[in-house]
C-alpha cells in the first residue's frame, strides 16, 4: 500500500519536517496538534481550556480532510504539562467523543512547541467504504 498525505488548511501547517498525517489504507496516523490557530499560527489563549479546546478543533479538521471525524479515531495520545489539568482534558474530551471513547493515553511532559500546554497525537480508522 502506497502513503497518501493528508493536509488541510483548516488545521495549522506543520512547522517542521512532517505531514499533518498520513494515511495507509483506512489507518490515518495524524501528527501531534497543538492549539494554535490556523490563520495566525498563534497559540489561541494562554488559557488552558481554550487550548484543549483548539486542539480538538484542530485534529477534527485533519480528521475531515482524510475522509472520516473525530469519533473514528482509536487511540489519542494527549501531552501536558500541567497533569493536574487532567480533570479538564477529560470535560473537553467528552465535549467531542461519545461512547466508545478511543483507546487513550495521558503523557506529562515539560515543555510543548511555542509554549503550549497540551498536545495531541493519534490514529484513527476509516469506515472501509473510504
Amino acid at each position: 500500500m502506497s502513503k497518501v498525505i493528508i493536509a488541510t488548511d483548516k488545521a495549522p501547517a506543520a512547522i517542521g519536517t512532517y505531514s499533518q498525517a498520513v494515511k495507509i489504507g483506512t489507518t490515518v496516523y495524524l501528527s501531534g496538534q497543538i492549539p494554535l490557530d490556523p490563520e495566525t499560527m498563534e497559540l489561541v489563549s494562554e488559557d488552558f481550556e481554550q487550548q484543549a479546546e483548539q486542539v480538538f478543533k484542530n485534529l477534527a479538521a485533519v480528521c475531515e480532510a482524510a475522509g472520516g471525524e473525530l469519533q473514528d479515531m482509536v487511540k489519542v495520545q494527549i501531552y501536558l504539562t500541567d497533569l493536574g489539568e487532567f480533570a479538564i482534558v477529560n470535560e473537553v474530551m467528552a465535549r467531542h467523543f461519545s461512547k466508545p471513547y478511543p483507546a487513550r493515553a495521558a503523557i506529562g511532559v515539560k515543555q510543548l512547541p511555542k509554549g503550549a500546554q497540551i498536545e495531541i497525537d493519534g490514529i484513527l480508522e476509516l469506515p472501509s467504504t473510504n
